[in-house]
């Protein structure tokens, strides 16, 4: 019912935001939108994968983050490092994603409210690849998103028909920002307390008048 009113505005759309949370389809719109995306395999053949593995420093992820636990416990899957030794034919039971691990220092978030857009970097201590995984040792920075990044975030976002998206970068000793993925309903009010980032007025602003202001 909510997904079939007329003439609403959605933040966003329960059909967008499906179509968005597809990694295979986030990774074309981004390499469209003119974004830098690590070497990526989507496979379940294992001879590919290890070969994959073999040829750089690479991480595996899953395609879709679905919920399940451990011993009754809320368990998820973290990125996390893989080398071509630990291919072994279960990888042929399903596809699985595999990419080039980026030389990190920091990682971004990036949230676009409408069109405003609110980034954070984010410090995780040595050797974290996923810093989901190490809530409580983040230290948290607003920066200033490029308006390279900026342009193609807009471009990412109108291609899925989305009016909010939570974006994740890797950035380099070089500050160049490689695009992991979007979240494009993700949480946000941690990252406002966190790095102090106006967000809830965005969103606010977004709902009551249809898109953000700067006043």
């Amino acid at each position: 019912m909510l997904g079939a009113l007329p003439g609403c505005l959605y933040v966003s759309h329960p059909q967008a935001i499906a179509r968005a949370e597809y990694k295979p389809a986030q990774l074309d719109v981004a390499t469209r939108a003119g974004l830098t995306v690590p070497a990526t395999l989507i496979t379940n053949d294992p001879v590919e994968a290890e070969a994959f593995c073999a040829e750089q420093p690479s991480i595996y992820k899953p395609l879709h983050a679905g919920a399940y636990d451990i011993g009754g416990e809320p368990a998820g899957i973290w990125a996390a490092p893989v080398g071509p030794g630990e291919i072994d034919g279960a990888v042929a039971r399903s596809a699985h994603l595999f990419q080039a691990r980026v030389p990190k220092v920091a990682d971004v978030r990036v949230v676009v409210a409408g069109d405003q857009v609110f980034s954070a970097r984010i410090t995780a201590p040595p050797g974290v690849v996923d810093w989901r995984a190490e809530y409580q040792s983040l230290a948290y920075e607003p920066v200033t998103c490029p308006d390279g990044i900026h342009e193609a975030l807009a471009r990412f976002l109108a291609d899925f028909g989305l009016r909010f998206g939570a974006f994740d970068f890797a950035v380099t000793a070089d500050d160049a920002w490689w695009f992991l993925e979007c979240n494009p309903n993700g949480q946000w009010a941690w990252l406002q307390a966190a790095a102090g980032l106006p967000i809830t007025n965005a969103i606010a602003d977004l709902l009551a008048n249809g898109a953000s202001h700067h006043d």
